[in-house]
């Protein structure tokens, strides 16, 4: 029972950040340069990631507990296989890139738009989308390995 919980509250935390980022990316940002002009598009985009970045935090959080709760009950990072390892490896990769959006380009974001600095605030979203979309590439093939990864 315990591996089952875990596991549920280790995919519906990768379902919440992969699935925000996707959203984010496809859907909310072109759909919102389409239709607002820069100060209501980033100050509409600032709010959401403020809210949508404790979400991401606390997905990470589970996702390493979770993590490392089922490497622990099904026996150590040596007896599995190496799917687990590279979602381990990706984990962490994404975590950096998240931890550099949050304490950089998100920031600057804020400020200018705080500031109502536009042409600043538009460089710190264009570094966001870049490095949002590398997250969401990472995310994607992490669920790919944790789905199929024993299998491949």
């Amino acid at each position: 029972m315990t591996i089952a919980i875990l596991l549920v509250l280790h995919l519906l935390a990768a379902l919440i950040w992969v699935g925000g980022m996707f959203f984010a990316h496809s859907a909310l940002r072109p759909t919102a340069a389409e239709v607002l002009q820069p100060p209501e598009r980033l100050t509409l985009l600032c709010g959401v990631f403020k809210r949508f970045f404790i979400w991401v935090k606390v997905s990470i959080v589970v996702l390493y507990v979770t993590g490392f709760g089922l490497i622990s009950l099904m026996g150590s990072q040596a007896k599995l296989g190496g799917h687990v390892h590279a979602m381990v490896l990706l984990a962490v990769v994404m975590t950096v890139i998240f931890g550099y959006i949050y304490a950089r380009p998100f920031k600057k974001l804020k400020l200018a738009v705080a500031d109502k600095h536009w042409p600043v605030g538009a460089q710190g979203l264009g570094q966001i989308r870049a490095l949002m979309l590398t997250n969401l590439v990472l995310g994607i093939v992490t669920v790919v390995i944790g789905a199929g990864g024993r299998y491949f």
